[in-house]
């Protein structure tokens, strides 16, 4: 698996040579190595790509993101028939325990609700009313004290009033950073040959993502802090670009300290390997970084 993210905000054509992709603007010429990528989060309509790069690109599991008229991603590519999908891990997949998963999903919203109360800290609001309301947590979040937090957490974040439903700024970015999120943890999913479509939580059966929409959630809150400190205005290139530049930020998970992409794969399997039965543990320690490290740079055409 790659660590290297590559952006592509202007026009450009996207092609392969000797096992690199080769990136050609109106006045450069960038050449990366295909098994270093990760992602290729291409953010306009004036790139084309070539299928040769396409099926590298896909040989090496990296993501390739697209977005629409308005910015936001619209479609990603997903490997049919990774090496590790068989009848019987599918099988494995559609009869998971149902206490496994109700367990899972009970550590997945603490995890979630505690790096929101954290995120809220390092913003200096209260969060008395937060803690109150995780330690009214049960089992499968039967009580679902994970909306009710955010009803109280976005407000804190953003100012009074404020609604994810809102049609503003801050909500598309939020979303731009949330499908990058998601693309990386459904990527995780395929790779080891799970279905992403059959979820713990999601159930919607016009999601194809709603295992990766469940696992995603202990890590919305970093995107969310970043949202925070930043003045937006529109979702302009450069936000786009600081959301897409978190996925290379430092950060602990489970004790040890990695990039973002690399603990989220780490974290998907540890999640699959519970539900599974190949573990009778599962731990869920996902801080959230206090700032972006100086270091999360990558290529930006």
């Amino acid at each position: 698996m790659g660590w290297r993210t590559i952006l592509i905000s202007q026009h450009a054509k996207i092609s392969l040579e000797t096992g690199n992709l080769v990136i050609q603007t109106n006045s450069d010429r960038y050449h990366t190595p295909v098994r270093d990528i990760d992602v290729l989060l291409i953010q306009t309509l004036q790139a084309v790509i070539t299928t040769a790069a396409v099926a590298a690109l896909s040989e090496v599991h990296a993501k390739i993101i697209f977005t629409g008229r308005d910015g936001q991603p619209i479609s990603e590519t997903t490997g049919c028939y990774p090496n590790s999908r068989t009848a019987a891990l599918v099988c494995s997949q559609v009869n998971w325990e149902k206490s496994r998963i109700e367990n899972l999903w009970t550590r997945i919203v603490a995890a979630k609700l505690n790096n929101q109360i954290e995120v809220a800290k390092l913003v200096g609001a209260s969060t008395v009313g937060l803690s109150d309301e995780v330690d009214k947590l049960e089992l499968n979040d039967a009580t679902n004290r994970e909306a009710t937090v955010a009803r109280q957490y976005f407000p804190l974040l953003f100012g009074k009033g404020f609604s994810r439903s809102d049609l503003v700024p801050v909500n598309s970015a939020l979303n731009y950073g949330y499908s990058i999120l998601l693309s990386l943890i459904d990527r995780s999913i395929v790779s080891r040959g799970y279905l992403t479509c059959f979820g713990i939580h999601h159930i919607s059966t016009e999601n194809s993502f709603n295992l990766g929409s469940d696992l995603m959630e202990p890590f919305r809150p970093i995107i969310d802090f970043w949202v925070s400190q930043q003045k937006i205005n529109d979702l302009t290139p450069d936000i786009k670009f600081g959301l897409a530049r978190l996925l290379e930020v430092n950060m602990v998970f489970n004790g040890k300290q990695e990039i973002l992409s690399n603990a989220v794969d780490r974290y998907v399997a540890v999640c699959l390997h519970y539900l599974s039965g190949e573990t009778d543990q599962v731990r869920i320690e996902v801080e959230v970084p206090n700032e972006v490290s100086d270091h999360a740079i990558n290529d930006y055409v």
